[in-house]
């Protein structure tokens, strides 16, 4: 009797042990997936980076003469051509020192002539000639700073005095260049030596949709910032239709050659939950291997993947990947 019970608890055993076994095999989960091998591209490398616009030229009208002012002949938003009058300040020096220098003027013209008749000594007319070209450089620097004018052509962006006012050290107006912009875009270190003045940049801005304004790097800074290890580089940008203007935030897009890289489909790519971090599934001897991944740049639907396993002849995970975890077993389906 004991031995039958003995046989028949083995017995009992053996077919638990054989049934675990056989749910152990039917609980392992096969992933039907779509793979690629990767392949190194050819991509036209280019940097995207935001900026300001600036006026390519901007000047405070600033005269170096205390007084009173007499007239501005502008306001805010006037457009002023290259050599029209902005302001005229107190005449009242400027026509004093007119007056002193016609009378040096008649008075060194007649010690031309004297002395190129022997009439006067070297030295008297000297004199005369010293005074005389002192007082036309104080003349001169009168009458600029009396009359100002416009160096260039721009448009006025402030005013801060009135007619009759004291001018007091705070510009009078500020002139800005609004044909030609500037910006100044910060570079990583990593292009220093591949970025040139004279290359090409595109701007666009959420202003104008799908339109693209030309600029051009008009100077690369020769120094690193060491905090932010960037450089900078000044744009210059034409703008005669003057759709853009200064203040601006614009997106400069800066080509810096052609590269081989590996690109896959943006969608492969996953996400953390709750983090930026990214990653993807290589096909490593039929199961899933989870590689974490920086991504380079965009290229409409695909996107510049880097990481160590990243590799040309990788088998890679493009269909398929949202149910994959670390290890499950994969089944290639490609078509």
């Amino acid at each position: 009797m004991k031995k039958v019970l003995f046989y028949a608890a083995a017995l009992l055993v053996i077919a638990g042990c054989g049934k675990k076994t056989e749910n152990q095999n039917e609980e392992e989960k096969v992933e039907i997936v779509k793979t690629m091998v990767l392949q190194p591209q050819e991509i036209e490398r280019s940097l995207t980076i935001s900026t300001n616009l600036e006026g390519y030229q901007t000047v405070n009208i600033a005269p170096s003469l205390q007084g009173r002012i007499e007239h501005i002949y502008v306001e805010v938003g006037d457009r002023k051509q290259e050599g029209e009058m902005l302001v005229r300040m107190d005449e009242n020096q400027y026509k004093t020192t007119k007056l002193t220098l016609g009378n040096l003027e008649i008075e060194k013209k007649r010690m031309d002539a004297l002395l190129a008749s022997g009439s006067v000594s070297q030295q008297n007319y000297d004199q005369i000639k010293l005074s005389y070209d002192q007082t036309k450089e104080s003349f001169e620097f009168l009458e600029k700073n009396t009359y100002v004018k416009a160096p260039f052509t721009g448009v006025i962006s402030a005013k801060n005095y009135e007619d009759g006012e004291l001018y007091g050290g705070m510009p009078i107006v500020v002139l800005k260049q609004i044909n030609k912009l500037k910006a100044l875009i910060a570079v990583p270190e990593t292009y220093f030596p591949k970025v040139k003045a004279g290359m090409k940049v595109m701007l666009e801005s959420e202003i104008y949709p799908g339109v693209e304004f030309p600029a051009t790097v008009e100077v690369v800074y020769p120094t690193i910032d060491a905090s932010s290890h960037t450089f900078q580089c000044k744009l210059q940008i034409p703008n005669s239709s003057e759709k853009l203007r200064p203040g601006m935030y614009v997106t400069t897009r800066l080509g810096i050659g052609k590269e081989e890289t590996i690109v896959v489909p943006y969608q492969s790519v996953e996400k953390l939950v709750g983090a930026n971090d990214r990653y993807v599934f290589l096909n490593v001897d039929g199961r899933a291997k989870r590689v974490a991944v920086e991504l380079g740049q965009r290229f409409g639907e695909n996107v510049e993947i880097l990481a160590p396993e990243i590799v040309a002849g990788a088998e890679y995970v493009y269909v398929g990947q949202h149910r994959l975890v670390d290890g499950v077993k994969l089944e290639v389906a490609n078509d």
